[in-house]
């Protein structure tokens, strides 16, 4: 690999440009963004060796192009590097959190030689903007590809190997599953998050500040959750809406049910609701998947 290209220079983005300069120092990396404030901090950051705000024909010797932008973007991204002549050996690839809408874009949009591998890095932060980035990120992360018609068994290959060169473990994943995956892991707990910050930023004010003076750990977190990016998680949310939709309802219906045995001074339903859902938190941490006492995939000050 000597030529790259990372269109949107965020958190994932800026952390998948330091762990290839980690990795290979000679590899040039062609940074994209609309946003000339992002791209004069990636520059002083030293993240790659080219910065453009538009895709140009620099964008033919490309080998890999990783688009981490919001999705809503990603439809005119297809269409304007549909435009170019790239290699017949250029893959694209993404970090989005939902996928059947992607590929459905992907395979209206890209022509059939053009290569598309949908992948998912498991990994992040609420910070956003390429100085929250850092070398490591993805380490022991899950990376989860959903192969489409644009895609094949080396290109799936490829970019395989390189995310596990960034440390990941790799899950090849049906899209529908993905999705309805990332809805009750991913999406609903961000939904809930920016909802009840959100009950609490409109409290009277006096009440408002005392909540802010002595918010619990439990509060905190909910507010580090709501903390994230608006405008991706807005298009996380409407991308996923079906398996979201469909979660919600049960959703809805188990708060119901907590609220009935609150009501009806049910006990042992409550102590039965919240035993199982600690045997939950145990399981993820044997799985690797966090620590007992997490610290949010930061680096260690």
């Amino acid at each position: 690999m000597k030529n790259i290209t990372i269109i949107g220079i965020g958190l994932i983005g800026s952390s998948i440009a330091r762990d290839i300069r980690e990795k290979n120092n000679d590899v040039i990396i062609n940074i994209v963004d609309n946003s000339n404030t992002v791209l004069e901090k990636s520059k002083k950051l030293n993240l790659g060796n080219n910065y453009f705000e538009e895709i140009s024909t620099f964008i033919d010797k490309t080998e890999i192009i990783f688009i981490c932008t919001p999705i809503s973007a990603y439809r005119s991204l297809f269409e304007k590097l549909n435009k170019f002549k790239l290699s017949d050996e250029t893959i694209i690839t993404d970090v989005g959190s939902c996928k059947t809408e992607v590929i459905k874009n992907a395979q209206n949009i890209l022509t059939k030689n053009i290569k598309f591998v949908p992948a998912h890095p498991i990994a992040g932060t609420e910070q956003s903007g390429p100085e929250s980035g850092f070398k490591g990120l993805f380490n022991n992360k899950w990376l989860i590809i959903t192969p489409c018609k644009n895609s094949d068994d080396k290109s799936v290959k490829i970019i395989s190997n390189l995310w596990k060169s960034f440390g990941c473990k790799i899950q090849i994943m049906d899209m529908n599953d993905h999705d309805s995956i990332m809805a009750i892991t991913s999406h609903i707990p961000h939904i809930i998050a920016y909802n009840i910050v959100g009950t609490a930023s409109e409290l009277e004010d006096n009440l408002k500040e005392e909540v802010i003076k002595y918010s619990a750990s439990g509060f905190r977190d909910f507010t580090r959750i709501a903390s994230s990016d608006p405008t991706m998680w807005r298009d996380i949310i409407l991308s996923n809406k079906e398996p979201i939709l469909k979660m919600l309802e049960k959703f809805e219906k188990d708060l119901n049910g907590l609220k009935n045995a609150i009501v009806n001074d049910d006990k042992e339903k409550l102590f039965n609701i919240f035993d199982k859902t600690r045997d939950i938190r145990k399981r993820i941490v044997e799985e690797g998947q966090d620590v007992k006492e997490p610290n949010f995939g930061r680096k260690n000050q």
